[in-house]
Order: structure tokens, then sequence, then C-alpha cells
């Protein structure tokens, strides 16, 4: 996967500008006519997404897309581009930093050097608000922005020291990595789909 630029330092929506990332992403997408299709992503901004894609769609017509690991965005056909469209995102100041918070992940999620990067398929947790708990008792709210049976990267604040026990909801783990939102764990055992369900059903 390749970056424009390097989002370990400032958001990629810091000063309102936005840079664009290379990703591999899979999803669907709706047009005026409520015409649901399949698509590929191969390049998002918080600020616009490039959209992969047969189906012919015209210049200013309305989309919603549901993206893998993003989620719902919306927003206006911008221009055409080979072999589909780009999309100019209609979104607030909020929801485009946790776009810039997702993209960050996906941009340098091959640097965090966990398992799961690989082999272990991402798992949509029900509700991705959850606690951190520390050894000490300290628990921390955060929010999950990605997660396997195998580990999750999670938004937060503070940032444990490398290779602290931590228990994220009711899975124990390790922190493996620091990235701009926040840290990556690997859990201490590979989980079942299951497990994970009932541990972040909210």
């Amino acid at each position: 996967m390749q970056i424009y630029r390097d989002v370990s330092s400032p958001n990629l929506a810091a000063a309102g500008k936005y840079y664009s990332v290379k990703v591999q992403l899979y999803g669907r997408f709706m047009l005026e006519d409520r015409t649901e299709h399949v698509c590929q992503i191969d390049e998002m901004s918080p600020g616009d997404v490039i959209i992969t894609t047969d189906v012919m769609a015209n210049n200013g017509e309305r989309v919603v897309a549901y993206i893998d690991h993003i989620g719902r965005v919306e927003g206006t056909i911008e221009r055409m581009v080979n072999g589909g469209f780009q999309v100019s995102l209609t979104a607030s100041d909020r929801k485009k930093n946790k776009i810039a918070a997702q993209l960050t992940w996906l941009a340098n999620k091959h640097e965090l050097d966990m398992p799961e990067d690989r082999r272990h398929q991402r798992v949509a947790p029900r509700n991705p608000i959850t606690t951190l708990s520390m050894a000490d008792g300290r628990q921390y709210p955060c929010r999950i922005l990605d997660l396997s049976i195998s580990g999750a990267a999670v938004e937060l604040r503070m940032r444990p020291a490398l290779n602290s026990q931590v228990i994220l909801g009711s899975m124990r783990g390790r922190v493996v990595r620091h990235f701009e939102e926040g840290i990556a764990i690997e859990f201490a055992t590979v989980q079942s789909r299951e497990a994970i369900d009932i541990a972040f059903e909210g």
C-alpha cells in the first residue's frame, strides 16, 4: 500500500488539507435511482473517494456508499475517471476526522507487524465503543478502528508502553504498536468469531 504522505505525523485532515491514500477496499454504492452496485476503492481521502465500477453514472449525481472499514459515506460525483468516478464527500468535520483516522490505520497497518494483517479476516464489532483496562486497574474509554480474531487497533488518547498487558473489553492482550490515533493490540490467543461478537456486542 502506498501513501502520498507520511500519515504518522500530522493528521490526514489537518488544517483542512486532505491527502489521498492508496487503498484496496470493497463496498457497494447506491445511485439516485436507488440501484445498488458493488465497487472497489483504490484511492481515498477524507474529502473524496475514487470508486472503481463498470456502472455508468452522471456528473453531479448523488451517491451513497458503504465501504469496508470506513462505513457509510455520501457525496456527489465530481468527475469521471478511468474505470469509475470520483465522488466529493459531504461530511462534517467530525466525520472527516473519523475517516482520516481510519485511513491512517489502513495506510500504516502494514507496519504494525500483527499476525491478523495477513492471516485473519476482519470482524466488524457490533459496538465499536469499549473500554481498555490496564493491569493496575485503570480504565480508559476507546473506539475500535479495526478488529480481527487475533487483535485490534483502537483510537485512544493515552499511550500504554509497548508490551503492556491490557484488556480490551473482555479480551486480554498486549500493546504491540503505537500509531497516530492510538494503539494496536495483539490478543493473548486467537479468538472465535462468536467470542468476538459476545465481547463487543455492546
